[in-house]
């Protein structure tokens, strides 16, 4: 089955067709974005449980590009020791560590750090003075990306996602309900998102992947849509490797989920730009997620609260579709004493 087949990606050679997606838990302490040792056990816990692909959590490129105080960091050259042994505990667990980087903008709840935005307009009902960026607030910005991709590289990870989804700094530059701006940002507001791409990619070598997550379709009149996103995925100046397509989490939107309700954006976007893609939303029943990597849907199923209920989630899968001898070696017992 080509759920359990590898998957190759430039650097990336994974195991099978699962990933962990980037998901906060707001537990990194003193408010230095720093990896502590739960990180360790949950990140660790997972890639032994047989995911292939493990994306840490969004870590903020800036202090206030978090999204809390108690969000990971890449801002300093002090927090890549951590970072390291976060690799190094993934790794030793047989799966890929790659990392998620993210400015939150408007919202970002940090203390005592400005909350910057395209145009300062509200996140629904956040009770916070946001200031609209100078060009000089971007440019620190866009610097700042690409030395957190510089110190991803250090600390070893094989794969970096650029945060572009859930109402994000760069999902508001991209939206036209939150970019009003009149300048060069506002007139073509997928400049931010080409600028950092390009300084990524002074510090992010083209033999190793580089994705994107992005919210497809804001839910919302006049938002971006799968269209709007392909003729920007298309116009890079350096293509994405992968596209992570999730939805929504600009503004409050009238959308009910559904298992699976994000597949068709993710085939559209495939469809649209050629690229592999990772696709992901309340993806909890077996067969939905089967059906999804076999019919070629998408490239690789990202499982999130699934993965926090059940660590061994991969495993079941395995075990359910006859797969048993990649169940993880040290748990086979737990399901063989169930036959």
């Amino acid at each position: 089955m080509k759920a359990f087949e590898p998957f190759t990606l430039k650097n990336l050679q994974l195991k099978n067709r699962f990933v962990m997606p980037p998901m906060c838990m707001y537990s990194a302490q003193n408010n230095d974005g720093r990896v502590q040792d739960f990180h360790l056990a949950h990140y660790g816990i997972r890639a032994a449980g047989n995911i292939g692909l493990v994306i840490v959590e969004a870590t903020g490129v800036r202090p206030e590009g978090r999204i809390t105080d108690q969000c990971l960091g890449l801002w300093d050259d002090s927090q890549i020791p951590g970072m390291k042994r976060l690799v190094e505990m993934i790794k030793s667990q047989d799966a890929v560590p790659a990392i998620q980087l993210i400015h939150a903008g408007r919202k970002s709840t940090t203390t005592g750090t400005r909350c910057l935005a395209p145009t300062a307009i509200a996140f629904n009902d956040h009770p916070i003075t946001y200031e609209e960026m100078t060009t000089e607030d971007i440019a620190r910005v866009v610097s700042a990306f690409g030395q957190a991709a510089r110190r991803a590289r250090e600390a070893g990870f094989m794969g970096v996602e650029i945060h572009g989804a859930h109402g994000y700094l760069i999902h508001q530059f991209l939206s036209p309900l939150s970019n009003l701006r009149e300048d060069a940002y506002g007139q073509d507001r997928s400049l931010f998102l080409q600028e950092i791409v390009k300084e990524v990619g002074k510090h992010w070598p083209r033999d190793m992947a580089l994705w994107i997550r992005i919210s497809a379709t804001d839910w919302l009149e006049g938002g971006v849509t799968p269209q709007s996103w392909t003729q920007v995925l298309n116009a890079l100046p350096r293509k994405m490797d992968m596209v992570h397509v999730s939805s929504g989490g600009l503004q409050k939107a009238p959308v009910r989920p559904y298992p699976g309700y994000m597949l068709p954006l993710a085939v559209e976007i495939k469809k649209g730009t050629g690229l592999p893609v990772i696709g992901v939303g309340h993806l909890d029943d077996d067969q939905l997620i089967m059906h999804a990597l076999e019919s070629g849907m998408v490239d690789l199923a990202a499982m999130g609260r699934e993965l926090l209920r059940n660590p061994n989630k991969v495993n079941d899968l395995a075990w359910r579709y006859g797969y048993n001898d990649i169940v993880t070696r040290q748990y086979q017992r737990a399901y063989k004493e169930r036959m």
